[in-house]
């Protein structure tokens, strides 16, 4: 069986938001820190995908993978 994360997009709604409020924005300090929050959005975007990539290769009982499918965290 294959594990995945259940794709979360609130990381696309919280980039388009940043990305949105980069470019509507003149103040560099501001823009500085947006630019940020994007290269901090991105980081945990790429943990999720080694996430990912972990538990396709993870093997679990059946009653930790019904956890797991339960709180969420595979499909």
């Amino acid at each position: 069986m294959i594990y995945t994360i259940m794709h979360n997009s609130s990381l696309d709604t919280v980039r388009q938001l940043i990305n949105g409020a980069i470019e509507k924005e003149d103040d560099a300090a501001i823009n500085y820190r947006l630019r940020t929050a994007s290269q901090l959005v991105d980081a945990i975007e790429h943990h999720e995908e080694r996430l990912s990539e972990t538990l396709e290769n993870a093997s679990f009982d059946d009653e930790i993978e019904a956890d797991l499918h339960n709180m969420g965290y595979i499909e």
